[in-house]
């Protein structure tokens, strides 16, 4: 089946250059091209897409405000953030409103594509430098006001969707979690989709966010595996 992306930047050349190389995949599509985030909420809604590459700074609607308005709708698409600015601001607002992925404008074609592949099948990237930061934030700053274990959202988890909540926000994959956890990658991803539907959450960046903000993961300790 082939994935229906919509390709979002206020510069012409660019958003032609991405619409090219990814409808030369023969499992996608380019379904539309907007110039802004105003145009990009509304052709979201037309058009439908699996995915949306999103820039940020644009005219009318910026590209996190646009991020936000489309994928509060039901049944919303992917959308995954490309920027040249390299800032902590970009990454965190975007992952805040909801966005799958952040990743710069000088990736390679193939990590882009990978990319588009990897959210559109539920999962999100970050770039490397942007992943760093993420961690370097929840890190350097004071520690959650709720202590772990005892939100109402931890709550409604069962102890086996708990752990692999932990897990999910260490940067582990499922085959990686089932390797520790002696279980199936079926049972894994039964899991997942449990604690992100119960949690209202679209994917594992917002679950990773949402464990960092109440404490239940903290970041890894120096030199350790992510």
């Amino acid at each position: 089946m082939s994935l229906n992306v919509l390709v979002v930047d206020d510069q012409g050349i660019v958003r032609a250059g991405f619409a090219a190389v990814i409808d030369a995949e023969e499992d996608m599509t380019v379904v539309g091209e907007a110039a802004d985030g105003a145009a990009a909420v509304r052709l979201a809604e037309e058009l439908a897409p699996d995915v949306v590459v999103m820039d940020v700074r644009m005219p009318e609607l910026d590209g996190i405000a646009a991020t936000r308005i489309i994928t509060g709708r039901e049944n919303a698409p992917r959308v995954l953030v490309l920027t040249t600015f390299d800032l902590d601001a970009y990454v965190f607002d975007a992952l805040r409103a909801g966005a799958s992925g952040f990743l710069l404008k000088d990736v390679h074609a193939s990590e882009l594509l990978q990319g588009i592949r990897v959210v559109a099948a539920g999962e999100s990237v970050l770039a490397p430098s942007a992943t760093r930061r993420l961690i370097g934030h929840y890190a350097s700053g004071p520690p959650a006001a709720v202590p772990a274990g005892s939100s109402p959202e931890l709550d409604s988890l069962t102890g086996s969707q708990r752990g692999v909540l932990t897990l999910v926000a260490s940067g582990l994959t499922n085959a990686e979690i089932a390797e520790q956890l002696g279980i199936t990658v079926g049972t894994v991803k039964s899991h997942v989709n449990a604690l992100l539907r119960k949690l209202g959450l679209r994917d594992r960046v917002q679950a990773t966010i949402l464990a960092y903000d109440l404490g239940l993961a903290r970041p890894n300790p120096p030199g350790t595996h992510l």
